[in-house]
């Protein structure tokens, strides 16, 4: 095996080996994107949506029946600009420039893969690039978050970033009502607590109207921070509600007396 890994090399080096020329043409656009002035750089989001919708108008499908390969195959061939983008964003707005290795890290998690960085790498400003890539479809994004103070933080902090592109913001933490809870899903990128999620799809599937439900657009792309533990040390606690009865089981045992003594004059 170590001799096979020589010579072909470990899987995590083909993978970096396939995204390196992905990292060199953003590289490409830095130039381009650095000479732009603040608004000839955020008008750039419009273009690149402008240009999602026509390719998945494209495929003839719309609404539920569009999959995720179709959007895969409608964002793919802005990625290079949209990563290029939100760097030079980064640099202005939070004098952070991601480095060549969190590009590659915003494309493994783009491609629905764990991207295993350690603290102080970067985590949060890594999730702004598919975040960012995948709000051009305007179907919502979510990331994920381990507790409040995170989603809060992160929704101001890298929002800077989003707003300054042309995108809006929601946070969903605990205490929001239901109003407030529809106004955040409805942003284009949503930061929130795993359980507050969790808990806002068990509460819309008790509700009688879907224009009730706070989360109705759907779920469409999610980052997931420290994955581990929410998907495996967590998920170990199911989440489960409860809601109040709306009659009392009372009125089925009187009706249920009195039906016995009722007379049939036919």
């Amino acid at each position: 095996m170590n001799i096979l890994s020589k010579l072909f090399g470990t899987k995590n080096e083909r993978e970096l080996k396939r995204v390196q020329p992905r990292v060199d043409a953003i590289n490409g656009l830095e130039a381009r994107f650095k000479a732009m002035n603040d608004v000839e750089l955020a008008g750039q989001t419009a273009k690149l949506r402008e240009r999602v919708d026509n390719a998945l108008k494209a495929t003839g499908k719309a609404g539920k029946d569009l999959k995720r390969e179709d959007f895969d195959k409608a964002l793919d061939p802005v990625l290079h600009e949209a990563f290029a983008l939100v760097r030079e964003a980064g640099r202005r707005v939070l004098a952070m420039r991601h480095f060549d290795v969190q590009l590659i890290g915003g494309m493994v998690l783009n491609d629905g893969k764990i991207a295993e960085m350690k603290t102080g790498e970067g985590k949060t400003l890594v999730a702004t690039l598919p975040a960012f890539l995948n709000a051009l479809a305007t179907r919502g994004v979510h990331v994920v978050t381990v507790n409040d103070y995170l989603a809060t933080r992160d929704a101001e902090w890298m929002g800077r970033i989003y707003r300054f592109l042309g995108l809006n913001v929601g946070v969903i933490i605990h205490g929001l009502t239901d109003r407030q809870r529809q106004q955040a899903y409805g942003a284009d990128i949503t930061y929130g607590q795993n359980n507050e999620y969790g808990f806002d799809y068990l509460r819309d599937n008790m509700k009688f109207g879907l224009k009730d439900y706070t989360q109705q657009r759907g779920h469409h792309f999610a980052v997931v921070d420290e994955v581990d533990s929410i998907l495996i040390d967590e998920a170990r606690t199911p989440l489960i509600i409860s809601g109040q009865a709306e009659q009392s089981t009372e009125l089925y045992r009187d009706v249920n007396a009195v039906i016995p003594r009722l007379i049939n004059e036919n």
